[in-house]
């Protein structure tokens, strides 16, 4: 049996020594409470990285389409003129894509590598006649969750230009 403190050291002396292991008892689910607070905040930002690669996915898938698009329009003037071809041709490599392609020819006259803008029906005075295709290509992104401040979808929209070779 334990004999009791007699003087005031001994019971400093005993609450003292058992200090440290209550204030251990306090801190136990410290990282518990840690956890269940920052949860919340991982999962926001664990969505919205997982959202922006979302997004630069279809970024890219849009601008890829865009340029087929246009490589096809490229190859001369009939295929250039050719609307409904460089549709399939966009859609044929990327066929998530549903809105219209948009796609036009326009001319320039090329004077010693400098560039200016001309009607694909009139002829230069300087240089020779360069006509090129644009290709607009979009799509709509529709995200996940809707954020507070951010629209639920967004339109991505990718314009992809090449010169038409020439025969």
């Amino acid at each position: 049996m334990k004999r009791p403190a007699n003087s005031l050291t001994e019971i400093h002396t005993s609450v003292k020594a058992r200090a440290p292991r209550v204030i251990w008892r306090s801190e136990r689910g410290q990282s518990l409470v840690e956890l269940a607070l920052l949860t919340p905040l991982l999962m926001v930002i664990a969505i919205g990285i997982v959202e922006m690669g979302r997004y630069a996915s279809l970024s890219i898938q849009v601008a890829n389409a865009a340029r087929a698009g246009a490589a096809y329009g490229a190859q001369n003037l009939a295929t250039a003129a050719n609307t409904s071809a460089i549709q399939a041709a966009v859609v044929a490599d990327e066929p998530t894509i549903h809105t219209p392609v948009v796609s036009s020819v326009s001319c320039g006259c090329d004077n010693a590598g400098t560039i200016s803008a001309n009607s694909c029906s009139s002829v230069c005075t300087s240089g020779h006649l360069v006509p090129y295709v644009s290709v607009t290509a979009s799509e709509t992104f529709n995200s996940l969750f809707s954020y507070p401040g951010i629209p639920a979808t967004i339109t991505v929209s990718s314009t992809a230009t090449m010169l038409v070779r020439q025969q």
